[in-house]
């Protein structure tokens, strides 16, 4: 995949297996316009089906990393609101649904949709001078983009409800202490923190594993605890004849790192 253009509103940059994806409009924080909106949902898929691409790490350009929706969108009426924001086009919950795991490397402030933004994403590293906010209450808006379901199954549902109907700023030390973020980086290094961590999983971790984790926590949040393991079973049989358990036993046998597989591109893609 070719790197962006620093004039691009979302860029990219890859090494060494992971892509730092940067939404960039500093000098708005990042707000997002619906083609801001496309453009990064374009990317992370794009992302997903390049073999090369193991780790996706997502920041913000300058001192934000996203303040939401652009107001002077927002100020452009219910029609034009329906048509570009209350739609899957605008996919925050893009992350979710890939293969690969997302990182997001909160290096400023955070609210509405870049709030989702963060939710979506597998592992959140965060500046110790970044802040979070849900902010839909204080502009008469609902729980936008899954938002309700996402945020009680990561903070519980008593913490949820509260930051949902507050909108109150969260500071980086509570956002770590009630789980809403991994760890708190050294001031300044967060995107250098969370690429390490990439490395870190690029180096030990199976990438067919990742994507069936991430396939089962998601359908396992409408799973009971039996249908969970029922169809872990049909998975752990398929994993059992894979090349990577193969080649992770070897690896270990032989005091070496393991070499697994690229994921390919999905089927639906391939020229």
């Amino acid at each position: 995949m070719t790197e962006s253009s620093p004039t691009d509103v979302v860029t990219v940059s890859t090494d060494a297996g992971v892509a730092i994806v940067t939404l960039n409009r500093p000098d708005r924080l990042n707000s997002v316009t619906p083609a801001m909106a496309r453009s990064y949902v374009a990317v992370l898929r794009e992302l997903d089906d390049e073999p090369s691409v193991r780790v996706i790490v997502v920041t913000g350009a300058g001192r934000a990393f996203c303040a939401g929706a652009d107001l002077a969108e927002l100020s452009k009426g219910a029609d034009h609101l329906d048509e570009h924001y209350a739609s899957p086009l605008m996919a925050p919950d893009a992350a979710v649904h890939l293969r690969k795991p997302v990182i997001t490397a909160i290096n400023g402030p955070v609210a509405g949709l870049g709030f989702a933004y963060v939710l979506a994403s597998d592992i959140r590293f965060v500046d110790p001078s970044a802040s979070m906010q849900t902010s839909f209450a204080k502009l008469g808006l609902v729980a936008e983009y899954g938002l309700a379901w996402m945020l009680p199954r990561i903070v519980g549902t008593s913490r949820a409800t509260e930051l949902l109907l507050s909108s109150r700023v969260v500071n980086a030390v509570e956002a770590e202490r009630i789980g809403l973020v991994h760890a708190i980086s050294a001031p300044g290094a967060v995107v250098a923190e969370a690429v390490a961590y990439a490395q870190v999983l690029i180096a030990n971790c199976s990438p067919h594993s990742w994507a069936a984790v991430k396939q089962q926590v998601l359908a396992d949040g409408s799973r009971s605890f039996g249908e969970s393991v029922t169809a872990s079973y049909a998975l752990m049989r398929e994993s059992f004849r894979g090349h990577d358990v193969a080649e992770a036993l070897a690896a270990r046998a032989q005091k070496r790192a393991p070499e697994f597989d690229d994921l390919p591109r999905r089927p639906e893609v391939q020229a």
